[in-house]
């Protein structure tokens, strides 16, 4: 897989992406990252981006050309089949998108800044929009590297333990069981005996149990679909 991002702020992308699972994903070539700085593409001699808004109002907004410009040449050497605008009014990220996504051959994203994008762009290149929470931060960048995690470790041959994934909170719409490791008795509290059994059938049993409870417990709303598989 190939994502490109488009970003004023490429630098805010660097760590977490040269780092853990998403180095390794890139040193085995499973997935290739591409930032490109869209001042690269800006106008002017100050390599101009952004611009005041019509209609007056705080905050400046992304300009067209600039954009235009860095997607016609990227669309012109690969097709891409999703083009994601990382913004506070997006769709909610969820699981189920980072798996479809995840399928994906080449994908491209365009990081929100400043006050967002102007319309036209959503308009003529986007297919879509997504949001990584009902908050606001100071730009897409942050949003689109959690993003490229989400995806990146669902790409076969990524996660040492290619099952680990599957068993994640929210693949099935529940949360993940409590999970336990050495030491068997930590400070008096112990390890549930069933995990210590060595019964398989028993132990898959106790996990989907405790995930029906914990989500019922902290994320009631999840259950709305999972009930309605």
């Amino acid at each position: 897989m190939r994502i490109d991002i488009v970003s004023v702020q490429p630098n805010l992308l660097k760590s977490p992406l040269e780092h853990s699972i998403m180095k390794r994903a890139q040193d085995r070539g499973l997935l290739e990252v591409v930032i490109h700085d869209l001042k690269e593409y800006g106008l002017g001699k100050n390599n101009q981006v952004d611009d005041y808004q019509y209609g007056g109002g705080a905050g400046m907004v992304m300009m067209c050309e600039p954009i235009a410009t860095c997607f016609d040449q990227l669309m012109s050497e690969r097709k891409y089949d999703e083009i994601i605008y990382l913004t506070p009014d997006g769709t909610r990220l969820n699981q189920g998108i980072s798996n479809r996504l995840s399928l994906y051959e080449n994908l491209l994203f365009l990081c929100g800044h400043y006050k967002g994008v102007d319309e036209r762009i959503r308009q003529e290149y986007i297919t879509m929009d997504i949001s990584i929470g009902d908050y606001v931060l100071s730009g897409g960048e942050l949003p689109a590297a959690v993003l490229v995690d989400s995806i990146g470790r669902l790409i076969p041959g990524v996660l040492n333990d290619e099952t680990s994934a599957l068993f994640d909170s929210f693949q099935d719409d529940l949360l993940a069981p409590p999970v336990y490791t050495r030491p068997a008795d930590f400070r008096g509290k112990k390890v549930p005996d069933i995990l210590l059994s060595g019964h398989a059938k028993k132990i898959d049993d106790w996990r989907d149990e405790q995930s029906f409870k914990r989500t019922k417990e902290r994320r009631p709303d999840l259950l709305k679909d999972y009930n309605s598989k």
